[in-house]
């Protein structure tokens, strides 16, 4: 992991990039938020994310999760599961996460309701993941099984469903990276409109691929080696 003032220069220099994306398609760079992937670096890195302003705390698994969070006493923070959930993980995940960006299928749906009303959890708020470029290496649910699932969380007490999360295809190619995050856009408004849910949030982009995500709608980038560097 670098140190803490490459750590800083490292955020400040994101921050720009994200910035100047944002200036380039006319949003305000107050619309997109970053958050720091902590995932399998120290606790540290959780702190400094936090002294940095940085609120977003991702992380990849669940046990790593439930390791640190109870060490962080800062209300402010907001740790969000980015990594698939088993269903014998469910409820580990459930009682940890303040928002799981990886809700795919319905089976996780049932899974997390019935762990909100055991843990006495009144509001879990989720991501539905969509692998929007059919990629058969990655999680997220098929672009037509979206809806149904949508509909699934709107029968729950405890889910607040907040949007979409996807990640870019595996490629240098421009097009087709932004094809990826042009999709989960309109399958977003699709959604939207069809469910009345305002769902604002799209968490797409990484660390090669932010300014393009950014300048096709998302609210919030992942970002974790651009930060903290490299892992161990």
């Amino acid at each position: 992991m670098e140190s803490r003032k490459q750590f800083i220069m490292n955020t400040e220099q994101v921050l720009e990039r994200m910035a100047k994306a944002c200036q380039r398609c006319g949003r305000s760079a107050q619309e997109v938020s970053l958050m720091a992937v902590t995932k399998t670096h120290p606790l540290e890195a959780t702190h400094w994310a936090l002294e940095a302003g940085l609120k977003h705390l991702g992380e990849n698994r669940v046990q790593e999760l439930a390791r640190k969070h109870p060490q962080v006493d800062d209300p402010s923070a907001c740790w969000e599961l980015i990594g698939p959930v088993q269903s014998n993980k469910a409820r580990l995940a459930v009682e940890h996460a303040d928002r799981i960006q990886t809700l795919d299928r319905l089976k996780l749906v049932n899974a997390f309701e019935r762990h909100c009303a055991d843990l006495g959890k009144a509001r879990l708020r989720v991501l539905l993941q969509v692998n929007v470029g059919e990629d058969p290496a990655k999680h997220g649910c098929e672009v037509a099984e979206a809806a149904s699932l949508v509909e699934a969380i709107q029968q729950t007490q405890h889910l607040e469903l907040e949007g979409l999360m996807t990640i870019g295809e595996l490629t240098e190619e421009e097009a087709r990276i932004r094809c990826t995050f042009s999709r989960l856009r309109e399958l977003r408004d699709r959604l939207s409109a069809g469910s009345g849910l305002a769902l604002p949030v799209l968490s797409m982009g990484m660390t090669g691929d932010l300014e393009w995500a950014i300048e096709e709608g998302s609210t919030l980038i992942r970002v974790g080696t651009a930060l903290f560097g490299a892992r161990e």
